[in-house]
């Protein structure tokens, strides 16, 4: 019977990334990742808070910009599979865990981003989750925007020509002229 392993979490860095290159040339960066959990207790009543703590392994290139862009803290969606890893203690003892190999890593905000709703009166206390807090817009990339939209407008201006209707099988179609691709003036 075959099986089925995949993982998808969403945390907070509990510490800087420990990158590592192998002898081989290949990158390795492993992330502390700690998953809360918040439920009610049925007996008493009570809110509880549950945390799930997991050590993550990014491999190759993946690894080289999780490096680079994070940091304690920082929010991130891991996808990937779970592993179970057993080693040797100093003292002769056999240890062993579980931790996850990503396949993905989608960091959730950026500091600046953080930074621009704090600074606009609006942060966890108002009810703003940081992990989906959008980025902060500057006057330039508004600019950018209106541009965008002002050819997506332009290119929805354009019909397609309709040629007379052609009988085929007995049946009036439509058929339209075949025309090449548009090229687009978009600036991306």
């Amino acid at each position: 019977m075959a099986g089925y392993n995949r993982v998808v979490m969403v945390g907070n860095l509990t510490r800087d990334p420990e990158y590592k290159q192998l002898a081989s040339g290949q990158a390795v960066c492993r992330l502390g990742l700690a998953s809360n959990r918040q439920f009610k207790n049925r007996q008493t009543g009570a809110m509880q808070q549950e945390v799930c703590y997991v050590d993550i392994d990014v491999w190759g290139p993946q690894a080289e910009t999780c490096r680079q862009y994070l940091s304690k803290g920082r929010p991130v969606l891991v996808e990937g599979r779970l592993k179970f890893d057993t080693w040797q203690d100093p003292q002769g003892g056999t240890r062993s865990k579980h931790s996850i190999a990503a396949d993905r890593v989608v960091f959730l905000s950026s500091p600046a981003a953080e930074g621009a709703f704090e600074g606009a009166g609006m942060g966890a206390e108002d009810g703003m989750d940081s992990a989906i807090a959008a980025p902060s817009y500057t006057t330039q990339n508004t600019q950018e925007f209106a541009k965008i939209e002002q050819a997506i407008a332009a290119k929805k201006q354009v019909v397609k020509k309709v040629v007379p209707a052609k009988e085929k099988d007995g049946v009036g179609l439509p058929e339209f002229k075949d025309e090449p691709p548009f090229e687009d003036e978009l600036p991306f």
